[in-house]
């Protein structure tokens, strides 16, 4: 029995590529259906972010159980070519322990990944597609990921997209006090910028959200005000930032959503930072006259420019992974009723 990985992550994949292939909430029952029927595969945990699209899954046949996921998501795509890469035994177990720790995020030691594969893992058990293999390998991931926070300094500074995404906001007004930001969704990354954008003195935080009692609940939480989705253009009276994050199959800020409110703004710069993917905000609002936008692949720039500080720490984090892969693996051999 292995342990493999196929995946597509932001260090080989543009944003464009990368939206063609994310699975959403509602797709995961029938996506997970159809992996299953894919000979070889006994096991499968699907991990869809932002930043990545990883199929972690266990059988006895792992290159000839890639080919066949592989040609699944061709089919998916539309037959569109994409860069994934295979890792199996040792490689795919490593790699998912260093995407827990952060390791391979676009902001290193970012810890909103741990909480996605903790989401990405109980999705698959509840839907039955995990075996024992994987439930140990994602309980000894778990594992890892809370003893790298623990004994390194790898969360030091700024450790999410989101609070990039803040700061960003902060390069761009020089100072935050005063200003008016608008949260397009609410779930955990929205929540996390709020905070963030409380701390560094944003005044007035709008929230809009499909689902409004998860609105409610962080306006409350922050002091922040409460407008309907499907009349979020209306409220961008004022707005400074606006920063997106939902979960829209489609682009939900176009230049048509934005023509009216930008006619009353007379020329007020509005700064767009778009955290989903696939992106909320149509590329072509990027040519609207004074709106600057900034997506995924953006944020990994200016990630880019502020790892130093943790950078020291990676060697140790390598060096505690490399101990629990060895411990995994040996339990894998040793345990091969387990397998099946």
């Amino acid at each position: 029995m292995t342990i493999f990985c196929a995946g597509l992550t932001h260090r080989e994949a543009s944003i464009e590529l990368r939206e063609k292939f994310a699975i959403g909430e509602a797709e995961l029952e029938e996506t997970f259906a159809e992996l299953r029927q894919i000979e070889g595969v006994e096991g499968v945990v699907v991990v869809s972010t932002c930043n990545r699209v990883e199929f972690y899954a266990s059988g006895p046949t792992p290159r000839q159980t890639f080919h066949a996921i592989l040609a699944y998501l061709t089919r998916r795509s539309g037959s569109v070519e994409a860069p994934f890469r295979m890792m199996d035994s040792k490689a795919g177990v490593q790699h998912l322990f260093r995407v827990a720790c952060g390791l391979d995020s676009m902001v290193l030691g970012e810890t909103e990944i741990l909480g996605q594969i903790k989401l990405a893992y109980q999705d698959a058990a509840r839907l039955g597609a995990t075996n024992p293999p994987l439930n140990k390998l994602f309980q000894n991931c778990f594992h890892v990921a809370k003893e790298v926070r623990s004994q390194t300094d790898i969360t030091r500074g700024a450790t999410s997209v989101g609070s990039v995404a803040v700061e960003l906001a902060a390069r761009i007004f020089g100072n935050l006090g005063g200003r008016k930001a608008m949260l397009l969704g609410a779930g955990d990354t929205s929540e996390r910028v709020a905070r963030s954008l409380v701390s560094r003195g944003v005044e007035t935080i709008v929230v809009a959200n499909r689902t409004f009692e998860r609105a409610a609940a962080i306006a409350c939480d922050i002091g922040g005000q409460i407008v309907d989705f499907s009349n979020w253009s209306a409220a961008l009276d004022g707005v400074d930032v606006l920063i997106c994050s939902t979960s829209a199959p489609q682009p939900i800020v176009t230049p048509e959503k934005l023509a009216s409110p930008l006619r009353k703004r007379n020329g007020q710069p509005l700064f767009i930072i778009d955290l989903a993917v696939p992106r909320n905000v149509a590329p072509a609002v990027a040519g609207l006259p004074d709106v600057h936008l900034y997506d995924m692949d953006s944020i990994e720039e200016i990630a880019r420019q502020s790892v130093e500080i943790r950078q020291a720490e990676v060697r140790r984090c390598e060096d505690l992974i490399e101990g629990h892969v060895i411990d995994f693996l040996e339990w894998l051999h040793r345990h091969p009723a387990h397998a099946r």
